[in-house]
């Protein structure tokens, strides 16, 4: 199979992190962007390198999954680690593992430490459970790769404590501006739903509180389901198999073909099979359908099991991101949470990297309510006008720093002069990050004219250096540069060009040191020259 450019990147990633000692990596693909086929290949790739390979995963349907595409991808067969199957004396070289059976002690005491050179966990953010950690401990050499949608938990642990970095992250904008995932249009409908008296638990809403919350408006949102998504091939998403079971008869009611799915339903399959056909065209279901389930066609998504880990809000609305014969976006329903919990996931988490984005970004789409709104159009808007009050913030910080006397540059003064979010709201995620920046990287970060002494860990020095050195790449101001015209007044130094800050800097050098009089640093554009 040949492999799309991203899935190459990924394959190479992960290997090169493992060859530098890295034994713990995780690979981040949104869903539908065929994160099975490549550890598939990296799979292959360990047992052509004479090792042996454990696939883990958490549901039957994940390892049956994982086999089948293996089998077609690889050409490899597997045994099976489950219940009373075993791969104890067989000759494959690749074993498919629920972890259900391999953490009980008496069946990894079966294996020797060494027995696995690799071990690939599917769906990776459930990995910091203990029972994970049980078998994680047991094979000590082995390398790691832990695959998800996601790389975070709603128990708000960090993943960083299990594995040792992030090899490779393919975005959900990056897969719809490349043409592998149809684009989301959100529309929020006027619906105001009151989520405030809804308790946690384990890390998430409580599913019985959530189907309390939603009873009253379940008649509501098959009104406005009907005026949306009559036409369309729909799955929804319940917090109780219950309320599940009550929405598809409302649902049935105002005309629909709705059906339903539960772990308990005899006809699971064939109620499947009946959806694919277009014998129904909507789906209800409670939790059932997140992981390990396909329908390409399917083009409207409506989130009723409110959560507040992304990794979940993700999986369920990538249930409709797939591509499709005729079929030219996915429309997520929303509605108007009445929370104060800022926590609870909304369109906004899919694509929106900054807290203060995202919430701009669902403040905005509250406002448009009945509005479909392309998801990448709303997130650029919130951004620019977050920018923009950012931009005003930079400009009061520098007034004040007008006195201050220094050669370097204030490494938060530099990030939001290039309007970088990522470096000025960092946070460490792996141990390594959170230590202090070696002699080596406070070393480059002077040469390149940054404070050292405002960058507080190894992550964050590396996220500067980086972004220095692709700078230099796209031929952009350097940080001097940029420190030396903010100080004169001028604006959005950070966009400009090498050459056009070089060229003004060396206007005002002539003058003295002085702005020239035809010069107004506010209102300054530098001229564009053979692409300067």
């Amino acid at each position: 199979m040949e492999l799309r450019p991203y899935q190459q990147e990924a394959r190479e990633a992960v290997w090169n992190e493992w060859d530098t000692g890295r034994a713990k990596t995780l690979l981040v693909l949104p869903t539908g962007c065929g994160k099975t086929i490549v550890f598939a290949v990296v799979t292959e790739d360990a047992v052509r390198r004479g090792g042996r390979v454990l696939i883990l995963a958490h549901r039957g349907e994940l390892l049956q999954q994982a086999a089948d595409k293996l089998e077609k991808v690889t050409g490899l067969k597997s045994a099976v680690e489950k219940a009373s199957e075993t791969c104890i004396g067989q000759w494959f070289r690749v074993v498919v593992g629920s972890v259900q059976t391999l953490m009980r002690q008496k069946r990894l005491d079966q294996f020797p430490s060494d027995y696995f050179s690799t071990i690939i966990i599917d769906e990776a953010h459930h990995a910091i459970s203990d029972s994970y950690q049980v078998i994680l401990n047991h094979f000590t050499g082995a390398n790691v790769l832990g695959v998800t949608a996601t790389p975070d938990r709603g128990d708000q642990k960090n993943l960083g404590q299990i594995f040792d970095s992030l090899a490779y992250e393919y975005t959900l904008p990056q897969a719809i501006k490349a043409g592998y995932l149809v684009p989301i249009r959100a529309l929020t409908l006027p619906i105001q739903i009151d989520f405030r008296h809804v308790g946690t638990s384990a890390g998430d809403y409580k599913p019985g509180d959530i189907a309390t919350a939603l009873d009253p408006y379940l008649e509501q949102i098959a009104e406005e389901m009907s005026k949306h998504c009559h036409d369309r091939k729909t799955v929804v998403f319940l917090p109780l198999v219950a309320t599940s079971q009550k929405f598809r008869d409302i649902l049935n009611a105002h005309g629909f073909r709705a059906a339903e799915v539960n772990g308990n339903s005899d006809d699971r399959e064939q109620v499947l099979q009946d959806f694919a056909e277009n014998k129904y065209n909507v789906l209800c279901n409670s939790m059932l359908l997140t992981e390990g389930w396909d329908c390409p066609d399917v083009d409207c998504v409506v989130v009723l099991r409110s959560t507040k880990v992304r990794a979940l809000y993700c999986q369920m609305v990538g249930r409709g991101t797939r591509l499709a014969p005729n079929k030219d976006h996915l429309l997520l329903l929303d509605f108007l949470w009445n929370t104060e919990k800022h926590e609870l996931c909304r369109p906004a988490c899919l694509i929106a990297e900054d807290a203060e984005v995202a919430q701009k970004m669902t403040k905005n789409m509250e406002s448009a309510a009945c509005i479909p709104l392309d998801i990448e159009a709303a997130e650029k808007t919130a951004s620019d006008e977050v920018q923009a009050e950012r931009e005003r913030s930079l400009a009061e910080k520098l007034e004040a720093m007008k006195k201050r006397k220094s050669k370097l540059v204030d490494p938060i003064q530099y990030a939001m002069s290039i309007q970088a979010s990522d470096l000025s709201g960092y946070t460490p995620a792996f141990g390594w990050e959170a230590q202090p920046p070696s002699d080596k990287q406070r070393a480059a970060l002077e040469k390149r004219g940054i404070n050292p002494d405002g960058v507080d860990c190894a992550g964050k020095a590396e996220k500067i250096l980086k972004a220095c050195a692709q700078r230099q790449l796209d031929g952009l101001a350097t940080p001097k540069q940029i420190r030396c015209l903010e100080r004169y007044g001028f604006l959005h130094v950070g966009n400009w060009k090498f050459d056009s800050a070089k060229n003004l800097i060396d206007r005002i050098a002539c003058n003295g040191w002085r702005v020239p009089h035809s010069i107004n640093p506010k209102e300054y554009q530098p001229e564009v020259t053979n692409g300067i």
